[in-house]
Parts: C-alpha cells; sequence; structure tokens
C-alpha cells in the first residue's frame, strides 16, 4: 500500500525490452540513503514495480506486458525523471490516501492553466471510470494524491500548489503528456458491491 506522497524523484538510467519482446527492464537511481531490498516493492509513477536487484543508488525492475500496455512506463526515456515512493509501514503518516500501485489506465493532459504560483490541469478520463470521481474527491495522477478539484465533460480538474510542483514530476506536465491514473479504491469497491442492485453511474 502507498499514499501518493512522493518520497523521491528518480531518474530513469535504461529501459529495454526483455527478452520476449513484450516485456521491459527498468534501472532506476533512487534518491534514498540506502539500496532497496530485493523483492521490496516501490511505486515508480504511480506503479507498483517489485525490486529485482539493487545497488547503492540504483535499482532494477522489470516491468510487464500488461503494465507497458495501461501505464506510461514504457514512454519513458533514459534521463526521465519519475516519483518514487515506498511502501506504507505501521509507523507510517498517512498522508494522502490509499493507494495501491495499480494503475487503472492512463488519461492525458487537455489543458495547464497557470495561476499566480500554482497551475490547474485538466485531465482525461475514460467514459467507463468518469463515475468513480467526485468533486474534492481523491485521485492518484502520477502515483501523486491529489484532489479533485472539479468535473469536466472529458475527465477531470487538479490544482498543483507550488510544494507538488516542486517536489515531483508533475511540473513537467504539458498539453498532450500522458499520465498514470489510479482511481480511489473505496469507490472501486463501492462499485463492485453495488453492482448486483444496478449500475451506480
Amino acid at each position: 500500500m502507498f499514499t501518493g506522497i512522493v518520497e523521491h524523484v528518480g531518474q530513469i538510467l535504461d529501459l529495454s525490452p526483455g527478452s520476449d519482446g513484450q516485456s521491459y527492464n527498468i534501472q532506476v537511481r533512487h534518491g534514498y540513503e540506502t539500496a532497496l531490498a530485493q523483492g521490496e516493492s516501490i511505486a515508480v509513477e504511480g506503479t507498483c514495480l517489485t525490486v529485482v536487484t539493487s545497488e547503492q543508488d540504483c535499482f532494477f525492475a522489470q516491468i510487464s506486458p500488461t503494465t507497458a500496455e495501461i501505464t506510461t512506463l514504457a514512454l519513458l526515456q533514459a534521463g526521465d525523471r519519475v516519483n518514487l515512493e515506498r511502501p506504507l509501514t505501521p509507523q507510517s503518516l498517512l498522508g494522502g490516501h490509499w493507494l495501491q500501485g495499480h494503475v487503472d489506465e492512463r488519461g492525458r493532459v487537455l489543458d495547464v492553466l497557470h495561476q499566480g504560483d500554482s497551475r490547474t490541469v485538466i485531465i482525461t478520463a475514460s467514459r467507463e471510470r468518469r463515475h468513480l470521481l467526485v468533486e474534492k474527491g481523491s485521485v492518484a495522477v502520477n502515483g501523486v494524491s491529489l484532489t479533485v478539484v472539479g468535473l469536466t465533460p472529458e475527465g477531470f480538474r487538479v490544482t498543483l500548489i507550488p510544494h507538488t510542483l516542486s517536489s515531483t514530476t508533475l511540473s513537467l506536465l504539458r498539453i498532450g503528456s500522458h499520465v498514470n491514473l489510479e482511481y480511489d479504491l473505496i469507490a472501486k469497491y463501492v462499485e463492485r458491491l453495488a453492482a448486483p442492485y444496478g449500475s451506480p453511474r
């Protein structure tokens, strides 16, 4: 489990196709003081990956074909910056909201509006999942826990405050950028439980 509070911004060192031609091998420089443990989970741009091997300042992971298809990870290139978050511990503060690191789909940035030191970003959401968004509810964009400030015909709006812009990769978003979206876990469970009684949409 994660909370969407980014700990470090890492950097892609290498991204190469796996031996099957469909998966990918990824090497990421992290900002942690110690090496990550083999088998440990880590969220990269909001996508939960498993550390296959690790060195003092970087780790290696594999991206499955399904992950490559659903997320933006296969679109990354060497030098790109990525949001990193390690899993919750019993002592962790729950500063964001519950996340699994299981990206639901890719969205696309429709507009970026500069408002003083902050920015409002308009992002698409698929018609099949827009009902999971509510005003003042939560959504994860590239692994960052954000509040939905408004709904649009195509998706939703979020506001990025200066701290978020300076401490995550969301400052790099431009019109046309693709983003990883994970919708609220509670909303998805409610939808599942309500399904026998008719669609909540």
